[in-house]
Protein backbone atom coordinates (compact mmCIF):
# COMPACT_ATOMS: atom_id res chain seq x y z
CA UNK A 1 0.00 0.00 0.00
CA UNK A 2 1.19 3.27 -0.53
CA UNK A 3 1.88 6.23 2.35
CA UNK A 4 -0.87 8.17 0.16
CA UNK A 5 -3.46 5.00 0.33
CA UNK A 6 -2.43 4.89 3.87
CA UNK A 7 -3.72 9.07 4.81
CA UNK A 8 -6.72 8.02 2.72
CA UNK A 9 -8.23 4.93 3.47
CA UNK A 10 -6.45 3.61 7.12
CA UNK A 11 -6.00 7.33 8.36
CA UNK A 12 -9.18 9.80 7.15
CA UNK A 13 -10.88 6.52 5.63
CA UNK A 14 -11.85 5.51 9.43
CA UNK A 15 -14.21 8.02 10.02
CA UNK A 16 -12.66 9.43 13.01
CA UNK A 17 -9.71 11.56 11.50
CA UNK A 18 -10.48 14.63 8.70
CA UNK A 19 -7.05 15.66 7.27
CA UNK A 20 -3.78 13.29 8.01
CA UNK A 21 -0.19 13.07 6.68
CA UNK A 22 2.60 10.73 7.04
CA UNK A 23 6.32 12.62 7.55
CA UNK A 24 9.77 10.66 8.10
CA UNK A 25 10.91 10.62 11.62
CA UNK A 26 12.85 13.35 11.40
CA UNK A 27 9.94 15.72 10.41
CA UNK A 28 11.64 17.00 7.96
CA UNK A 29 9.54 15.11 4.55
CA UNK A 30 6.23 14.93 4.37
CA UNK A 31 5.98 11.55 2.68
CA UNK A 32 1.96 11.47 1.90
CA UNK A 33 -1.06 14.09 2.88
CA UNK A 34 -4.43 14.86 2.68
CA UNK A 35 -5.69 17.82 0.68
CA UNK A 36 -5.06 21.64 2.15
CA UNK A 37 -3.05 20.30 5.16
CA UNK A 38 0.37 20.65 5.26
CA UNK A 39 2.89 21.54 7.69
CA UNK A 40 6.02 23.62 7.63
CA UNK A 41 9.38 21.54 8.41
CA UNK A 42 9.01 23.70 11.64
CA UNK A 43 5.95 21.96 12.78
CA UNK A 44 6.39 18.95 11.73
CA UNK A 45 10.16 18.87 13.47
CA UNK A 46 8.52 20.02 16.59
CA UNK A 47 6.26 17.24 16.55
CA UNK A 48 9.42 15.14 15.82
CA UNK A 49 11.41 16.42 18.94
CA UNK A 50 8.62 16.00 21.35
CA UNK A 51 9.47 12.31 20.89
CA UNK A 52 13.30 12.86 22.73
CA UNK A 53 14.81 12.48 25.18
CA UNK A 54 12.77 11.95 28.37
CA UNK A 55 15.45 13.89 30.42
CA UNK A 56 14.99 17.08 29.12
CA UNK A 57 11.11 19.14 29.87
CA UNK A 58 8.91 18.73 26.48
CA UNK A 59 8.74 22.42 26.14
CA UNK A 60 5.64 21.30 23.60
CA UNK A 61 3.93 20.84 27.43
CA UNK A 62 4.13 24.40 27.83
CA UNK A 63 4.33 25.64 24.12
CA UNK A 64 2.02 24.17 22.44
CA UNK A 65 2.18 22.67 18.70
CA UNK A 66 1.29 24.24 15.32
CA UNK A 67 0.29 22.69 13.20
CA UNK A 68 -1.37 23.87 9.52
CA UNK A 69 -0.77 27.14 11.14
CA UNK A 70 -2.86 26.79 14.23
CA UNK A 71 -2.05 26.51 17.40
CA UNK A 72 -3.24 23.78 19.62
CA UNK A 73 -2.30 23.20 23.33
CA UNK A 74 -0.82 20.00 24.02
CA UNK A 75 -2.46 17.75 26.91
CA UNK A 76 -0.36 14.36 26.61
CA UNK A 77 3.12 13.56 25.35
CA UNK A 78 5.02 10.63 25.59
CA UNK A 79 7.84 8.56 23.91
CA UNK A 80 5.60 8.01 20.49
CA UNK A 81 2.72 9.65 20.78
CA UNK A 82 1.10 13.27 20.95
CA UNK A 83 -2.60 14.40 21.80
CA UNK A 84 -3.26 18.26 21.45
CA UNK A 85 -6.33 19.94 21.44
CA UNK A 86 -7.88 23.46 19.93
CA UNK A 87 -11.30 23.68 21.77
CA UNK A 88 -13.03 20.83 21.03
CA UNK A 89 -10.46 20.23 17.44
CA UNK A 90 -7.69 18.33 18.17
CA UNK A 91 -4.22 17.00 16.84
CA UNK A 92 -2.89 13.44 17.46
CA UNK A 93 0.61 12.19 16.32
CA UNK A 94 2.32 8.74 16.61
CA UNK A 95 5.83 7.57 16.00
CA UNK A 96 7.05 4.37 14.52
CA UNK A 97 10.28 3.27 13.60
CA UNK A 98 10.69 5.42 10.51
CA UNK A 99 7.51 7.61 10.33
CA UNK A 100 5.27 9.60 12.25
CA UNK A 101 1.55 9.75 11.35
CA UNK A 102 0.08 13.26 12.60
CA UNK A 103 -3.57 13.36 11.82
CA UNK A 104 -6.80 16.15 12.64
CA UNK A 105 -10.42 15.56 13.88
CA UNK A 106 -12.93 17.93 13.97
CA UNK A 107 -14.92 19.36 16.56
CA UNK A 108 -17.77 16.48 16.61
CA UNK A 109 -15.29 13.90 16.95
CA UNK A 110 -13.92 12.70 20.17
CA UNK A 111 -10.04 12.77 20.76
CA UNK A 112 -9.97 9.31 22.19
CA UNK A 113 -11.88 8.19 18.99
CA UNK A 114 -9.46 9.77 16.41
CA UNK A 115 -6.12 8.37 18.52
CA UNK A 116 -7.18 5.06 18.50
CA UNK A 117 -7.15 4.99 13.83
CA UNK A 118 -3.92 6.77 14.30
CA UNK A 119 -2.30 4.14 16.91
CA UNK A 120 -3.89 1.01 15.09
CA UNK A 121 -2.15 1.92 12.23
CA UNK A 122 1.07 3.08 13.72
CA UNK A 123 1.50 -0.12 15.50
CA UNK A 124 0.65 -1.87 12.05
CA UNK A 125 3.20 -0.39 10.63
CA UNK A 126 5.51 -0.74 13.78
CA UNK A 127 4.68 -4.68 13.03
CA UNK A 128 5.90 -4.48 9.83
CA UNK A 129 9.06 -2.16 10.41
CA UNK A 130 8.44 0.73 9.64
Amino acid sequence: MSWQAYVDTSLVGTGHVDKALICDVSGQTTWASSPGFSLTAAEMGAIASSFGDKSEPKSVLSNGVKANGDKFMTIEATDDTLIAKKGKEGLVAYKTTQAILIAHHDQDTQTPSAFNAVAELGLYLKGVGY
